[in-house]
């Protein structure tokens, strides 16, 4: 036994948490009380990043008017998505893509401005900014689904209209739109899979051994 290792019953909970965390669509109104908002937060906030850069900036949605603006410019780009589908674009329009009317709390997930001055870890990997703020966006999903409530990342948004809607600086830039909150039930399997949009592959197909392809 490992002696760093966690316990047998605090393992399964991370692992369960990992196992049942869903990209959530449907929510049933509530609040999120703001202790919790604000550890769940944290828990963001303790995310790793790349030369300790913490590139991630939070931005919380409360006023009801911005809410709908930021509906409506995710409406515009589901529209132009389906579009672009093609063929599959009936199919797209059937699925719900967001919950930002009905979730308890919107928050918009963002990179910095001013990242270019950070060249630790990202002098050959600039994107790696982006990688951190992911993780972040990662330890928050998994806390709220620790802690019951769901949690759905939008992307579906002209980043630059976001951007300037949200009054954000040159050379900054949105990356999600989160919904969070409660939910009646969590998806047994992911969304996407339970519409028949998608199947999700397993590891043995995306799992490499010395080169790209060598199983």
């Amino acid at each position: 036994m490992n002696e760093h290792a966690f316990s047998a019953e605090e393992r399964a909970a991370v692992y369960r948490a990992i196992a049942e965390r869903r990209d959530m669509r449907h929510f049933c109104g509530g609040e999120v009380a703001p202790e919790l908002l604000a550890r769940l937060l944290e828990a963001a906030h303790q995310a790793p990043s790349v030369g300790l850069m913490q590139p991630w900036r939070f931005i919380r949605i409360t006023r009801p008017a911005l809410r709908e603006d930021i509906y409506q410019l995710v409406e515009a780009e589901r529209q132009l998505t389906a579009e672009a589908l093609g063929e599959r674009s009936d199919a797209f329009m059937r699925l719900k893509v967001e919950g930002i009317r009905d979730c308890a709390e919107l928050l918009v997930a963002a990179l910095m401005d001013g990242r270019e001055a950070h060249v630790f870890g990202r002098r050959t990997l600039p994107e790696m900014d982006m990688a951190s703020l992911a993780c972040a966006i990662q330890n928050l999903w998994l806390a709220a689904r620790a802690e019951g409530l769901g949690m759905g990342w939008v992307s579906l948004f002209d980043p630059r209209a976001l951007a300037e809607l949200l009054a954000m600086p040159s050379g900054s830039k949105p990356l999600a739109v989160l919904c969070l909150g409660p939910v009646q039930a969590f998806y047994p399997v992911p969304m996407l899979v339970q519409e028949g949009w998608a199947e999700a592959r397993p590891l043995n197909e995306l799992l490499f051994q010395d080169q790209w392809g060598r199983k």
